[in-house]
């Protein structure tokens, strides 16, 4: 079973993150937390075996949070789930050790089936272009 813990700055997105995820009887939801901080104590006591994470959070970014994550807990599978669906953002999330980049607005529907990808066979996973699909980096 996949520990999953949510992190977003709106409660209705965690809902919702939670809602798709339970679905799937291989997923445990075992935590969330709205901001950076809360985030990072809540992270530590847990150690989830994946982490679905926003880039804007209040306290901290989650570029930030996510390169603490995969310094601390290499691991851990990070999900970047996120509006700020650009080159940079995706680039900056690739370079510091994201294992998947989502769109909000385009992909979240497929957060059930990116959280139960095998980790052994993951590549960087992110949105190649507006209007394609994932592709493989």
């Amino acid at each position: 079973m996949k520990k999953v813990f949510i992190i977003d700055d709106s409660s209705q997105i965690r809902k919702r993150i939670a809602e798709f995820l339970t679905e799937s009887d291989k997923i445990r939801i075992v935590g969330e937390a709205g901001s950076g901080p809360d985030a990072l104590d809540a992270v530590e006591r847990i150690r989830p075996d994946t982490v679905v994470l926003d880039i804007f959070l209040p306290g901290q970014s989650g570029i930030d949070l996510l390169k603490t994550f995969k310094i601390k807990y290499p691991k851990m599978v990070v999900i970047m789930l996120t509006n700020l669906d650009d080159a940079k953002h995706r680039e900056q999330c690739q370079k510091f050790g994201a294992d998947y980049f989502l769109s909000k607005s385009k992909e979240f529907e497929e957060i059930v089936t990116t959280v139960l990808a095998d980790p052994v066979h993951r590549n960087y996973r992110c949105t190649a272009t507006k209007g394609d699909r994932h592709g493989i980096i």
